[in-house]
């Protein structure tokens, strides 16, 4: 197997809002969307929006998902302050702030806000591991090794 990361779906309550949502806080449609799905190009990582009731049907499990899910996605950032932005745009775009961005245990920043359906974001600034100018996270031979925090807990 080739491990990689190609696409994440979401299970969104209301996929209109879901769109109108992710595409305030700046992703673009790929041209696939239709009133039952929404997909993004997210950095080489597609993002995809889909009925939640629908998607769990497709998984063949139950649609009672309550409160964290044990899954965060994350926006990592070049500085604190635009942490700080990609927050604050966040929540004028409808997402609730479930923490605000401070000083963490791993030597970053970070702070999280949850979409609309729930599903949390982390939002961070890592030194240990830079963003390229395409915005991809890189990983650092001593990040690797594990003398650096992995920008989350």
């Amino acid at each position: 197997m080739e491990p990689r990361l190609t696409l994440v779906t979401l299970g969104v309550a209301d996929v209109a809002r879901a769109k109108a949502f992710y595409e305030a806080l700046g992703f673009k449609p790929c041209g696939f969307e239709n009133e039952h799905v929404g997909f993004y190009e997210a950095g080489g990582v597609v993002l995809g929006l889909f009925g939640r009731k629908p998607l769990a049907e497709d998984a063949g499990v139950p649609d009672d998902g309550k409160g964290f899910r044990g899954v965060s996605l994350a926006h990592n950032t070049r500085s604190e302050a635009e942490a700080d932005a990609v927050l604050a745009h966040a929540v004028a775009s409808g997402a609730t702030l479930i923490k605000p961005a401070q000083k963490v245990f791993w030597g970053g920043y970070s702070g999280y806000f949850a979409d609309p359906d729930g599903h949390f974001w982390e939002v961070a600034y890592n030194p240990g591991f830079p963003l390229d100018a395409a915005g991809r996270m890189q990983l650092l031979p001593r990040a690797r090794s594990g003398e650096v925090g992995t920008g989350s807990p």
